[in-house]
């Protein structure tokens, strides 16, 4: 089942950001289908990778974790591709619980790591 064009936020920890990149670039095509939305430095490194449109927000730890969220609540973000890293404390920790808390909560498409987000860009 296709949903069409979907509103896609893509944000990844520090540690996960080349990992991020690398997938777009393999997903390129099938990216460029869709409304691409990032925080300010996944969002920037996306754009040099894959060459795609990405509308740029703050940089998570700046508030732009906070965007997304409220795209969320707003009912503007249909996937959130998140690749977070379990191992790093992360200084804005309260930011990215209440992110994931937000996309559970508004039954938004929510993918943590490569094998989720292959499978999300499967069914879009």
């Amino acid at each position: 089942m296709e949903i069409g064009m979907a509103r896609i936020g893509l944000v990844a920890h520090d540690d996960k950001k080349d990992e991020l990149c690398a997938w777009a670039e393999r997903h390129r095509h099938k990216l460029s289908e869709h409304e691409l939305w990032g925080t300010g430095t996944t969002g920037s490194r996306v754009i040099a990778a894959t060459g795609l449109p990405v509308t740029l927000l703050k940089s998570g730890p700046l508030g732009g974790d906070q965007q997304l969220g409220a795209m969320i609540a707003e009912g503007r973000l249909d996937v959130l591709i998140f690749f977070i890293d379990p191992l790093s404390a992360q200084p804005h920790d309260v930011d990215v619980k209440a992110l994931t808390r937000l996309a559970t909560l508004y039954d938004v498409m929510c993918a943590n790591n490569e094998a989720t987000a292959n499978a999300v860009l499967a069914y879009l």
